[in-house]
């Protein structure tokens, strides 16, 4: 391996943090927390910072991670109830207050630039620098499959020591010894099996009890809930209509902004007027917005068609003004052939010896909007409180208060204990709501209006048309043959890929920090597969379009890229994609496993009607292992339909069978859309896609019937479910493609005609 490149990052982060890790090593806080940190009210007793209990019985679990629909409440839930032995229908939930015991650890390790399968002292070093620097920032994010994960023993034990607490409250009261007693089912009984006391009961003998080390945790063995699919907390508020989600947020004297972006990247307002004169009924002000223009008013019907239709702005052009799809390929392939590597790695020793053959494919990914359905939107109020002084409050769906309090302090000059976040539900995030342009406009619309809250919402035009992108990408594979024996032998495979960098343009966009000019960690993970030698040289391109964290981010686009030439790899070595995808994992027993569970289920090798096709892909991502078999039937040469998705996901523990099958389900369908329609393009300088019937997603008619099979390999490392199901589906469906016509599709979306 070749470590230069990621020894200077490495530099980067342990010179970036030493001053923090010091304070670290000074100052350590458990991730347990205080009894008084999750603000215990009336009636209610503080265990620690995860879980207090109420005299109703009431157990209520800090969930600091952002629900979108992933089941993120339930899950987390799920790992203090297991522990405290509460029982599941007592249990809900609240966010807690900002604090560095709620810190996610592993989104930062996680975007460390290397494979999961790569170990040694750089790896480790890099590994702990980031877990030590991430515990002094206190970034609280949902994102890239890591709730679970940075949870898996923090929320477990903290369970355990509110057990704990809560035998020891019990045997004082009851003046029973510790030793004879359990929890059980919500409450604290004999080991005889009589009732002691329930939780709620032990409200008041909490008080001043000492804190003791955490409880040892429970073997996977003696798990009763986890493992297990009980009710999700989020669904009965959604299916009622009672759940708030960012744009359900009503407040006294409300006011709506509506925007108008510039229309070329990186462009600005430089200012505007009225085509009619002054401001129309029920409109307050106009104000010039970061990237844009704002109208408030009393409706946001009213400010939209304003903007759109009355006012005359003073556009200043980005940095590209021009830029179209066609010359940025161009700049692309010229990379490709020219481009020195941000990035080289190699594995194996390459081989000069015998007669030649070399096979080569290029595959193109394109840019890709997030499309959440709920439309992006953040409401904002800012309060003067004298002597110079404001309070801020910021209601929305987001993916880290953190980012969305540091960006709201910068837009009201405040600091940040000024401000306070409250994250609503998601209508959907995949990386899009990490973003901080949002918050930043509605705190200048709310500036504008002192004392009235503003909701700031977005057409589905704006959020098309101004997303930060997943980069389009463009990877050149290459293979080189044995040929001079009887039987062509794979000697090594090598790819340059190009594309832009979320993790650098992310961190400058947001806080401010300089581009590295490092690639995305995800988009240079190693395949699993054994390959005699192996070659990445992975290019940074630079550019005006935005880009940001994707669902699945890198994995997005290189798992297209390679899935779907290890199948070229097979057919040039007259293999079956399966049997020769074995050959080269023959030392994985779990990627095998993973494997060979999806071709049994999929019924792989069994006749299937003519014009019918199936294509396999298997990814390792976010710590889970995902292999998919898709099939299709193409009825006229040119149009083709997926009518079937089988799915093996092995992500170690299991916390909810049910939420696992409904994330891969919901990552297949994600996938798919991006498969089949997925494609921003440009022109003069702006994307030419604006709503649904231009950048369209799988309908419920056209869905494939699936199945996910659930793969315990014995692991006890747990993985990410959020994301891993999304992509393997695309190079699945080309490979169905070929096996189905014998064309070979190398870019996305899909198109046969």
């Amino acid at each position: 391996m070749k470590f230069s490149r990621r020894k200077a990052i490495i530099g980067g982060i342990v010179g970036g943090g030493f001053l923090g890790v010091g304070f670290w090593f000074a100052r350590e806080r458990d991730r347990v927390g205080s009894r008084a940190l999750f603000a215990p009210k009336s009636g209610e007793a503080g265990l620690n910072g995860w879980v207090k209990i109420s005299r109703d019985n009431t157990v209520v679990v800090a969930v600091p991670r952002a629900e979108m629909g992933q089941g993120v409440q339930t899950a987390l839930a799920m790992l203090v109830a297991e522990e405290m032995e509460a029982r599941w229908d007592q249990v809900r939930v609240e966010e807690p207050p900002e604090d560095g015991v709620y810190r996610n650890l592993d989104i930062l390790i996680d975007g460390l630039p290397f494979s999961p399968e790569e170990a040694g002292t750089v790896v480790d070093t890099a590994h702990w620098f980031a877990g030590k620097l991430g515990g002094v920032l206190g970034v609280n994010a949902t994102g890239g499959s890591t709730s679970v994960r940075d949870a898996w023993i923090p929320m477990r034990t903290a369970g355990a020591v509110a057990r704990d607490l809560l035998l020891r409250a019990a045997s004082r009261k009851a003046s029973i010894p510790v030793a004879d007693l359990i929890a059980v089912d919500g409450e604290v009984r004999q080991r005889s099996g009589a009732r002691v006391a329930t939780f709620g009961d032990l409200v008041d003998s909490i008080g001043d009890l000492a804190v003791r080390p955490p409880p040892p945790l429970k073997k996977p063995s003696e798990f009763k809930l986890i493992g297990t699919s009980p009710s999700r907390i989020d669904v009965p508020a959604k299916v009622m209509g009672t759940a708030t989600f960012g744009i359900d947020v009503r407040l006294p004297g409300l006011l709506y902004a509506a925007v108008l972006n510039a229309p070329t990247f990186g462009g600005a307002a430089n200012g505007f007027k009225l085509k009619n004169g002054g401001l129309p009924k029920g409109i307050e002000k106009i104000v010039i917005v970061p990237g844009g223009i704002a109208a408030i008013g009393a409706s946001w019907w009213r400010a939209n068609k304003l903007l759109e239709e009355e006012v005359e702005v003073q556009w200043q052009a980005g940095p590209e003004p021009k830029l179209d799809s066609a010359s940025l390929w161009k700049r692309y392939e010229q990379l490709l052939e020219n481009g020195d590597p941000a990035l080289t790695r190699t594995s194996g020793r390459e081989s000069a010896s015998g007669k030649r053959q070399t096979l080569t494919a290029t595959y193109r990914a394109p840019y890709l909007a997030h499309t959440p359905m709920e439309p992006m939107n953040c409401t904002a109020r800012v309060v003067e409180q004298g002597a110079g002084k404001r309070s801020v409050d910021v209601w929305m769906p987001n993916q880290s208060s953190t980012l969305m309090r540091f960006a709201a302090a910068k837009a009201a000059d405040v600091p940040q204990s000024d401000v306070t976040v409250h994250t609503t539900f998601l209508g959907g995030g995949f990386g899009r709501r990490a973003e901080v342009d949002l918050v930043r406009q509605a705190v200048g619309c709310a500036l504008a209006m002192p004392g009235r809250p503003v909701q700031l919402l977005w057409s589905r035009e704006q959020d098309i048309r101004h997303d930060t992108y997943r980069p389009m990408a463009l990877a050149r594979w290459r293979a080189d043959f044995d040929v001079s024996g009887p039987a062509p032998a794979l000697v090594g495979v090598a790819k340059r890929q190009v594309a832009q960098s979320p993790t650098d343009q992310f961190p400058a966009r947001v806080i401010g920090l300089p581009a590295q000019g490092k690639p995305e960690g995800n988009a240079v993970e190693n395949p699993p597969y054994a390959f005699p030698f192996y070659r990445l040289d992975a290019i940074v391109a630079d550019g005006s379009v935005p880009v940001g964290f994707w669902r699945s981010v890198g994995h997005s686009h290189t798992a297209f890229f390679d899935e779907s030439f290890v199948d070229e790899l097979a057919l040039a070595l007259v293999k079956d994609p399966l049997a020769f995808r074995r050959e080269l994992l023959a030392g994985k027993p779990r990627h095998l496993k993973v494997l060979d569970t999806v071709a049994k289920e999929a019924g792989w090798g069994t006749p299937l009607p003519v014009g019918s096709g199936r294509g396999l892909a298997l990814r390792a991502s976010f710590g889970s292992i995902v292999a998919q078999v898709a099939e299709v039937a193409v009825a006229d040469g040119k149009t083709f339909r997926v009518t079937r998705v089988t799915c093996a996901i092995d992500c170690g523990p299991v916390v909810n069978p049910a939420i696992v099958r409904a994330q891969m389900e919901s990552g297949i369908i994600y996938g798919l859309s991006a498969a089949l329609y997925g494609e921003i393009t440009l022109a003069d300088g702006a994307v030419e896609q604006g709503n649904f019937p231009d950048y369209d997603a799988v309908r419920l008619a056209e869905a494939p019937t699936m199945a996910v099979h659930l793969v315990d390999s014995g692991a006890s490392a747990i993985g990410g479910v959020g994301e891993p199901g999304t992509p393997p589906i695309a190079p699945a469906v080309a490979n169905a493609i070929f096996a189905a016509t014998g064309k070979r599709l190398r870019s996305l979306p899909l198109r046969l005609g």
